[in-house]
């Protein structure tokens, strides 16, 4: 073989490394043989919220936070699970961080599960919203 065959070559295998590499970053936030998924973002006024997912023995362990810096504020939330309400609950900011967790095991659907979070403070109309897929 000559140079130019060999450089042809690897230029080539470079090439499609580097396109495959492209392709899978370009795909959601998925999770595959126990990983996970984090998303975060900005509620409506300052808090900010967190959602994660992860497998637990056949399951997705939900874990979802508000975090408003502020301890004793009362929030609503909800955990949605390929469209539908998973759970629901009430849950107390608290000190020293100003945050609550709520942690969930659901089933874990065959194909790709769409997991959201949905959290209200009804004293101040703050939001926050994310979701993920898994």
């Amino acid at each position: 073989m000559n140079v130019s065959h060999t450089i042809v070559r690897r230029t080539a295998a470079t090439a499609s490394v580097v396109l495959a590499f492209g392709a899978l970053s370009a795909l959601p936030a998925t999770a595959s043989g126990g990983g996970g998924v984090e998303h975060r973002g900005n509620c409506s006024m300052n808090a900010d919220w967190k959602l994660k997912a992860k497998a637990d023995n056949g399951r997705i362990e939900v874990e979802a936070e508000v975090d408003s810096n502020k301890a004793g504020q009362t929030w609503t939330w909800r955990i949605l699970h390929n469209g539908g309400v998973s759970a629901r609950g009430t849950a107390t900011t608290q000190p020293p961080s100003g945050s609550f967790q709520v942690r969930r095991l659901l089933v874990n659907a065959a194909g790709t599960d769409q997991i959201g979070f949905r959290s209200t403070n009804p004293a101040s109309g703050e939001t926050c919203s994310g979701s993920l897929r898994f």
